[in-house]
């Protein structure tokens, strides 16, 4: 009976290997966003219907730090580096609600499909409308269920924009909720963070790490 448990674990523990192996290529190869829907389709794909085996959403996100690492290389890295570069201008342009950039761009995960995801804080919703307004930026209106701590959740406002190549995504937050980060949807864990200085900063580390160009001449 012990071998009959470890066997079924060790079962278990390999499709859930799978699924989120799967599911990573899914999220990085089809531009799916919801890490849910792709952990479904991945066990439609490859046949699994046990609820046991499906991975948690960090598990997912390991195994697409991995994918990106292994098949897309400097590609990532280059698309990152330009997300996060967009991110920047719009951390500073938002400045006056307290913008704070969440999200796989600040994770490292982000691929071709992702949008720059801001946080902005400010007890007046309709402020953010009335600045995009001002500015002549076109935005979408949508909302979002954010949780804000253990016990607090609601929809909140979303714009989405577009800024050159890249989709722009806005949550307005209450100004009250910026002393405390957002729980977040993957590991439901308070989300990172990062403000304009702390993405130059690590946009800076970025550039230091990478490996010098090389002279193909």
């Amino acid at each position: 009976m012990h071998r009959g448990r470890q066997h079924a674990g060790s079962r278990t523990r390999e499709l859930r290997h799978r699924l989120a192996h799967e599911a990573a290529r899914l999220i990085a190869e089809g531009g799916i966003r919801d890490f849910h829907h792709a952990k479904r389709k991945a066990a439609a794909r490859l046949g699994i219907h046990d609820d046991a085996s499906l991975p948690r959403n960090d598990e997912i996100e390991d195994a697409l730090r991995e994918y990106q690492r292994l098949f897309l290389g400097d590609t990532h890295a280059d698309h990152l580096r330009e997300k996060r570069e967009a991110a920047l201008q719009a951390l500073e342009f938002f400045a006056s609600f307290h913008a704070r950039l969440v999200g796989p761009v600040l994770a490292g995960t982000a691929g071709a499909h992702d949008h720059v995801t801001l946080h902005l804080y400010c007890d007046d919703a309709d402020a953010v409308a009335r600045f995009l307004d001002d500015a002549g930026i076109p935005a979408e209106s949508r909302s979002r269920q954010v949780r804000l701590d253990r016990t607090r959740d609601g929809d909140f406002p979303v714009w989405l924009f577009g800024a050159g190549d890249t989709l722009i995504d806005l949550t307005v937050l209450p100004a009250g909720a910026l002393r405390q980060s957002p729980l977040s949807a993957v590991d439901g864990r308070p989300m990172q963070r990062a403000s304009a200085s702390q993405l130059r900063r690590l946009l800076a580390e970025d550039e230091e790490a990478a490996p010098p160009a090389t002279d193909t001449r």
